[in-house]
């Protein structure tokens, strides 16, 4: 299996890791019973934390389905290249790294990161450009 691949298994792993941290500081906010329930109903505004951590959450669900097209690409077409393999690495790491400085409420290292990770996704995606 290349390096893409495997970057892209670990990528699930964090979406995971996005989703229950942002679902367990929800229910440690409105309960067990809320997080049970149907949620039907109006909750208050969420607190920073759980703010930013919904946040950080749907932005890698916005940016996941490209390195997820990028990687596949890549694979599928044997342009698999050393190049690729850091830019899905660079992808991974400034991502991991994205989660806990918005959780922090960091602003401009986060967006460092973030763009960091774009970086990271067009290394993978060039060799099918050109």
């Amino acid at each position: 299996m290349t390096t893409e691949l495997t970057v892209l298994a670990w990528g699930c792993i964090l979406a995971l890791v996005h989703v229950f941290a942002a679902g367990n500081a929800k229910t440690k906010q409105y309960g067990a019973k809320w997080n049970m329930g149907p949620r039907d109903g109006e909750l208050p505004p969420p607190n920073p934390l759980v703010g930013r951590l919904m946040r950080a959450q749907a932005n890698f669900f916005e940016t996941f389905p490209l390195l997820v097209a990028a990687v596949l690409i890549v694979a599928v077409a044997g342009l698999s290249t050393r190049w690729t393999a850091i830019g899905a690495i660079v992808w991974l790491v400034a991502r991991v790294i994205y989660l806990p400085l918005y959780a922090a409420g960091i602003p401009g290292i986060r967006s460092v990161a973030f763009l960091v990770s774009l970086v990271g996704l067009l290394m993978v995606l060039w060799p099918a450009l050109f």
